[in-house]
C-alpha cells in the first residue's frame, strides 16, 4: 500500500464500485454523494461501473416516464473534485450493446482481470 501525504494527513485509496443500474434503488445516487464527500477530504478516488452500473454513466438518460429526478449530469462535476479515475468493465459494456462513444463523461475501458489488477491497489474498495 502507498501512502501519500496531504494536509489533513495519510491518503488512502478509494474504489467505488457501481453494479447497480442508476434508478430503481437508491445505490447509484448513494454512491455519487459519498464519492464527493470522500473527495471532499482529499482522498485519491476512482469508480468502476460493472454489469448494469454502466448505464449509470451512459449518456441519453430519460427519467421522465419513471417520475424521478435525472442526476447524471452531475458525474460531469467529478472532474471538478479532482475524480477523474472513472473505470467501466468492457464485458458488461459490450454485452448490454454500449461502446466507448455512449459515455457521458471520459472513461477507461478495462477488462474484468484489469479491473480485478485496479482493485487490489486500493486501501478500501465499497460495493454499491
Amino acid at each position: 500500500m502507498s501512502e501519500e501525504m496531504s494536509e489533513s494527513g495519510v491518503v488512502k485509496k478509494f474504489m467505488y464500485v457501481n453494479r447497480k443500474a442508476p434508478y430503481g434503488t437508491i445505490y447509484a445516487l448513494e454512491s455519487l454523494e459519498v464519492v464527493l464527500i470522500a473527495a471532499a477530504f482529499d482522498q485519491d478516488v476512482s469508480l468502476a461501473f460493472i454489469d448494469d452500473g454502466v448505464y449509470q454513466v451512459a449518456k441519453g438518460q430519460d427519467t421522465k416516464s419513471i417520475g424521478v429526478k435525472n442526476f447524471s449530469s452531475t458525474y460531469r462535476a467529478l472532474d471538478d473534485y479532482d475524480i477523474n479515475k472513472l473505470y467501466v468493465q468492457k464485458e458488461s459494456m459490450e454485452a448490454r450493446g454500449l461502446t466507448d462513444k455512449d459515455f457521458l463523461v471520459p472513461v477507461e475501458i478495462k477488462t474484468a482481470a484489469e479491473l480485478s489488477a485496479l482493485m487490489e491497489q486500493q486501501d478500501v474498495l465499497l460495493s454499491f
